[in-house]
C-alpha cells in the first residue's frame, strides 16, 4: 500500500469529523480524534504498519458505547450517521492494501452523502463536496500508482485536484439540467428529524437574566416572507411566543389553562397574509405577529394566542399565517382564567406591595390612570436598561425596584405584572420577540435572538391589552429595534471593563451572521426548497406546463450537452495536435478503411504499407524523411510544413491512381 493513496484518507476523515462537531457527543468525538491521530501517526511512518486488532476493537467498542449512551439506540438519524462514521474510521484505520483503500473511498462517498441527514445547509454542502473531492482523488491515485515507475513515486496534489475538478465541472451542466427539469416526486418514506439539532433560544420559563443572555446572541431566530410593506411598523412588531402566568418568586412559567385549542375565522377583509420561516426545523412555538392566526390545518392556536404545530415538522418550510389585527382578534378566556391571573401565590414583596397600594390610591382606583402612574413612576426613578443587571436574591422585585434599578425587559415586565396583581388587576407576562430588520436583499424580514423580548398584558375594558414597560425606560429599544439600540448605546453593555471590545466583537459577529444567514436562506429557498410547487412555478414562467414537456426538454437538453461535450473534446484534441498531425488527419480521412493508419503502426511503417502497390514511390520515401525532421530534429522551418503538406497531396494522388487502375469504371 502506497502512502500517496493513504494520505487522501486523512483530510477525508478530518472533514467528516468537523462536519459533525455540533451534532455528536463529546465522548464520541474524542474517540474519533484519537483514531484520527493514530492514522496520522501511521502515515508518518516510512512503512505503514497494520494496527493491532485489540486496539482497533477498543476504539470501536468505545464509539459504540458513546453512541448508545447519548442516543439510547443505534437507529435514527444521528445514531445512524454516527455508526456509519465509526465504521469508516475503523475501516480506514485497519486498511493495509489497495483493496482496503478502494473499499474505504467508496464507503467514504456513502458516509459523506449521509451527512445531509444532519443538515442541508450551504456550509454542510461545501463540506460534503470537499469530502467527495478527496474520495475521487484517492480513487484516481489508486489507478495511476500502478503506472508509476519504482523511481518516481511522487504525485502532485495540485495535479490530482486539477483532474478531479475538471471531472466535476464536466458533470455540473448535466446535474443542473436534471435538477431543474427532472419531475419532482413525493418521498416514498420520511426520515425522522434529528433530535440533536439546536432550536430557537426561547424557553417556556423565564427567570431574571434569561432573555438578557439570549439578547447577546446575533443568531437568526426566524425570517418573515411576504408583502412586508403591509405589516405594522417596527414599534408594533411584537412576535408572540406564549404567556407566562405562574410565578414562584424567581421564575415565570406557563400554566396548562392556556393550552385550550381555539379557532378564529380568517375571513376578514383586512387580513394580511405572510409566511414564517424558522431558522431551525425543530420549532416548538411559532413566533407569530401578535393578533395572527394560522392558515394551515397542521398548526393549532391556543387560548393565550400561542401557535404550535400539531406534529413535529418534517422539513423546514415557510408557514402560512394571517394577521387580522387587534380589532378582529379576541382572546378566549373564562372567569377562572382571570382569577388565575390575579393570584398572589408567591413570596410577597412588601415594598412593592406598599408602592402598588399608594399608586392605586393616587389613581382613585381607576385601572387606566393606575397604569399611567406606574409607567410614570418607572420614568422618574432613573432606571437603567442593561444587559448586565447583576444578581438578585431574596425579595427580587423589591431589590430591583428600590435598590439596583438595573434590569432588562424581563425585569420590567415581571415587576409591572406584580404591581398590577397587588391591586387586583389580572396581569401576565408575554415572551417572544420585538422588532427585527430588513434582510440585505430587501425581500424578507429577519428577527434574531437579540430581538428576544418580554412584555406585559393587563385585563382592562373587557380584553387583554399589551403594556410594554420597557418602552417607558428605553423607548429607542422598541422604536428602532434592539440591533440599532445595541450599536448606539454603550451603557447597555454594562460598566465592566472591556465592554468596548465586547461591543466591537458583537458587531463583527452580527454582520458576519447577517450575510451568512442570507446566503443560507437563499440556498434553502432556491436549492433545498426546490419542491414540486416551486418547480411548477419556475417552469410555468418559462412556458412549460406539462410533466411530459419537462421530460422532453430534459432529454433534448442532455442530448445537446452530450453533442457539445463531444465537440469540445474533439476541438481540444485538434488544438493539442501539431500542424503535421492535423495534415495527416485530413489525409487519412480521404483513404478507404483498409488503408487507414492502424493503432500499432508508426508513421514510417504506415507509409511503407501504402507504397507497396504504387509505381512511383519517391513521394512516400521523401515524406518519411520530412516527417522525421519535423518530429524529431527540432529544427523544422515553415517551408518544411509546406513541403510536408504537398507530399501528402502527392501520396494521395498516387493512391487514387492505383485505385482507378484496380477498379476501372464500368461502361
Amino acid at each position: 500500500m502506497t502512502s500517496v493513496v493513504y494520505f487522501c484518507l486523512i483530510p477525508l476523515l478530518v472533514l467528516i469529523f468537523i462536519a459533525q462537531l455540533v451534532y455528536m457527543p463529546f465522548t464520541l468525538l474524542s474517540v474519533w480524534g484519537v483514531m484520527l491521530v493514530t492514522m496520522i501517526w501511521r502515515y508518518s511512518q516510512s512503512n505503514i504498519t497494520p494496527i493491532s486488532k485489540s486496539l482497533l476493537g477498543i476504539f470501536v467498542l468505545s464509539c459504540l458505547a458513546a453512541i448508545y449512551i447519548k442516543f439510547k439506540s443505534f437507529w435514527g438519524v444521528e445514531a445512524g450517521v454516527a455508526l456509519l462514521s465509526t465504521c469508516l474510521f475503523a475501516k480506514c484505520l485497519e486498511s493495509k492494501n489497495i483493496r482496503d483503500l478502494l473499499i474505504s473511498f467508496n464507503f467514504g462517498l456513502f458516509v459523506s452523502a449521509s451527512l445531509f441527514l444532519l443538515s442541508q445547509s450551504f456550509v454542510m454542502t461545501c463540506a460534503v463536496l470537499f469530502c467527495l473531492i478527496f474520495c475521487f482523488i484517492g480513487l484516481y491515485r489508486i489507478q495511476i500508482t500502478k503506472f508509476l515507475s519504482q523511481h518516481n513515486k511522487k504525485i502532485s496534489i495540485k495535479s490530482d485536484l486539477k483532474h478531479v475538478t475538471k471531472f466535476l465541472i464536466t458533470a455540473i451542466p448535466f446535474f443542473i439540467v436534471l435538477f431543474i427539469f427532472f419531475p419532482r416526486l413525493p418521498p416514498l418514506w420520511r426520515v425522522p428529524i434529528a433530535s440533536g439539532q439546536a432550536v430557537t433560544g426561547m424557553s417556556d420559563r423565564m427567570s431574571p437574566g434569561d432573555i438578557a443572555q439570549l439578547s447577546q446572541s446575533s443568531a437568526l431566530a426566524f425570517r418573515i416572507l411576504g408583502h412586508l410593506n403591509q405589516l405594522p411598523q417596527r414599534q408594533d412588531m411584537y412576535w408572540r411566543a406564549m404567556v407566562l402566568d405562574d410565578y414562584d418568586g424567581a421564575t415565570w412559567t406557563n400554566n396548562t389553562i392556556n393550552q385550550k385549542p381555539i379557532h378564529h375565522d380568517i375571513e376578514h377583509s383586512k387580513a394580511i397574509d405572510y409566511q414564517y420561516l424558522s431558522a431551525e426545523p425543530q420549532q416548538t412555538w411559532i413566533m407569530s405577529l401578535e393578533h395572527s392566526i394560522p392558515a394551515e390545518p397542521t398548526y393549532q392556536m391556543y387560548a393565550d394566542g400561542s401557535i404550535k404545530a400539531r406534529r413535529m415538522a418534517q422539513s423546514n418550510q415557510p408557514i402560512h399565517l394571517v394577521w387580522i389585527g387587534p380589532k378582529d382578534f379576541k382572546y378566549q378566556y373564562t372567569k377562572t382564567d382571570l382569577q388565575h391571573s390575579q393570584q398572589l401565590n408567591f413570596p410577597l414583596q412588601p415594598k412593592t406591595q406598599i408602592l402598588a397600594e399608594q399608586l392605586w390610591q393616587q389613581s382613585h382606583a381607576q385601572p387606566e390612570i393606575y397604569i399611567k402612574n406606574v409607567l410614570q413612576w418607572y420614568r422618574q426613578q432613573n432606571f437603567v436598561y442593561t444587559l448586565s443587571p447583576g444578581i438578585l436574591n431574596g425579595n427580587r422585585t423589591d431589590q430591583f425596584l428600590f435598590k439596583t434599578r438595573k434590569g432588562f425587559c424581563e425585569h420590567y415586565a415581571s415587576s409591572f405584572v406584580l404591581l398590577m396583581r397587588y391591586v387586583g388587576l389580572p396581569a401576565r407576562v408575554v415572551i417572544g420577540y420585538q422588532g427585527g430588520q430588513m434582510a440585505p436583499d430587501g425581500q424578507s424580514w429577519e428577527v434574531r435572538q437579540l430581538d428576544a423580548h418580554a412584555w406585559s398584558e393587563v385585563y382592562i375594558n373587557g380584553d387583554w391589552q399589551r403594556i410594554d414597560p420597557t418602552a417607558a425606560i428605553a423607548p429607542q429599544r422598541v422604536d428602532e429595534g434592539m440591533q440599532q439600540y445595541l450599536q448606539q448605546n454603550d451603557h447597555i453593555w454594562g460598566e465592566q471593563t472591556g465592554h468596548f471590545w465586547k461591543k466591537q466583537n458583537f458587531n463583527f459577529v452580527r454582520n458576519l451572521r447577517v450575510w451568512s444567514d442570507y446566503l443560507g436562506y437563499q440556498w434553502q429557498s432556491k436549492v433545498v426548497g426546490y419542491d414540486v410547487d416551486r418547480q411548477k412555478s419556475f417552469l410555468s414562467r418559462l412556458g412549460f406546463f406539462s410533466i411530459y414537456t419537462y421530460a422532453l426538454i430534459m432529454m433534448i437538453t442532455i442530448i445537446v450537452l452530450v453533442v457539445l461535450f463531444a465537440g469540445w473534446l474533439w476541438f481540444t484534441n485538434i488544438r493539442q495536435m501539431s500542424q503535421s498531425e492535423r495534415h495527416i488527419l485530413k489525409f487519412q480521412k480521404k483513404l478507404p478503411q483498409s488503408l487507414k493508419r492502424r493503432t500499432s503502426e508508426t508513421f514510417k511503417s504506415w507509409m511503407f504499407r501504402l507504397a507497396q502497390d504504387v509505381e512511383r514511390q519517391e513521394s512516400f520515401d521523401e515524406i518519411i524523411k520530412t516527417y522525421e525532421k519535423l518530429t524529431f530534429s527540432g529544427q523544422s522551418t515553415p517551408e518544411d510544413f509546406i513541403k510536408f503538406k504537398q507530399l501528402l497531396k502527392d501520396c494521395s494522388s498516387e493512391l487514387k491512381r492505383v485505385e482507378k487502375t484496380c477498379h476501372p469504371a464500368e461502361n
